[in-house]
């Protein structure tokens, strides 16, 4: 079964695609790699984070636990991941939270995921610092890398998926304008909403006062966003949304802390901040966002006729 389905990498690899998108860790390596001959428990042990590249993904299917987790974790049968970005690096130690169990002997793995039940992987070494997770139920391989808490970039990952940041709250309150900075159609926008993973996701807005509890905003507007690289600096990003009837507005997003970014209107040269309300923490609340879904759909809607959509229960 591995033969054959090393064979066919060459084949799939100018098709694949995945329902997540998440930039791929520059790899650093400082950390000694496990001795020759260990057990798979041993192996798993060897490193504290695996992080999950999902680039790397071979197959079409999917194991929803790991399609969520930027890491995972095994400590002594029990699993960690961390799955949100907010925390990152400080929930759990860096482990994140724990999300089950685990049981490995000879080269396979077996979890009991809280949520999603019960796996089966081949496992496979590929290098030091790098081991394949085959789930021969979905014919789907995934690529897991090793690093030690103390040598993982934990910036680096939240920068390079700041657009899952975006979505881990239920809305952005604006608490914060500029003095200075030209009027602009965007200073009547009070809230905002991100609700897809991926660039030209989906986003909403509202012109609700502010101090609007997010399950009673009325959203105003959606419409497209993308979360775009800066050359020359990883820290910082542009934003774009997509308001078809005033063309597009584009910022410049920095992020404060893990609850308040700051965007700066490139056209009016007005800085605003935005503080998440309603924080989503995957796995443990049981409602989760759905980024799978994306809408092209874009029109400001009359505020009389305006409901509130309820939200998916999963993730990509």
């Amino acid at each position: 079964m591995k033969t054959l389905k090393l064979l066919s990498v060459f084949a799939l690899i100018t098709t694949l695609f995945t329902s997540c998108y998440r930039e791929v860790i520059v790899d650093n390596y400082n950390d000694v790699p496990p001795p020759v001959g260990i057990s798979l428990e041993e192996l798993l042990q060897s490193y504290e984070l695996w992080y999950v590249d999902i680039n790397e993904t071979i197959g079409y299917g999917e194991t929803p636990f790991l399609q969520k987790a930027f890491t995972i974790s095994f400590r002594n049968g029990e699993l960690f991941a961390n799955n949100n970005l907010v925390g990152i690096g400080s929930q759990g130690n860096g482990y994140g939270i724990s999300i089950g169990y685990y049981d490995a002997y000879r080269m396979i793995l077996d979890t009991d995921h809280d949520l999603d039940g019960i796996d089966s992987f081949d496992v496979y070494k590929i290098n030091d610092h790098t081991i394949e997770l085959y789930n021969p139920y979905n014919d789907t391989s995934y690529f897991l890398k090793g690093y030690q808490r103390s040598t993982f970039d934990y910036d680096l990952v939240f920068y390079d998926n700041i657009h899952y940041f975006m979505q881990e709250y239920e809305a952005w309150e604006k608490t914060y304008t500029s003095d200075y900075g030209v009027l602009n159609e965007f200073d009547n926008e009070n809230f905002l909403q991100f609700l897809a993973g991926g660039n030209h996701a989906t986003f909403r807005s509202s012109q609700d006062l502010v101090g609007t509890h997010p399950n009673t905003i009325i959203w105003d507007f959606i419409g497209n966003y993308a979360v775009s690289d800066i050359n020359g600096n990883r820290y910082l990003k542009t934003l774009t949304l997509d308001y078809d009837f005033f063309d597009n507005e584009y910022f410049e997003l920095s992020v404060i802390n893990d609850k308040v970014v700051e965007l700066h209107h490139a056209a009016s040269g007005t800085v605003y901040e935005f503080t998440g309300r309603g924080y989503i923490q995957y796995l443990k609340t049981g409602t989760t966002l759905d980024r799978s879904k994306k809408s092209g759909d874009k029109k400001r809607r009359q505020r009389t006729e305006k409901k509130d959509n309820p939200r998916a229960n999963t993730r990509a």
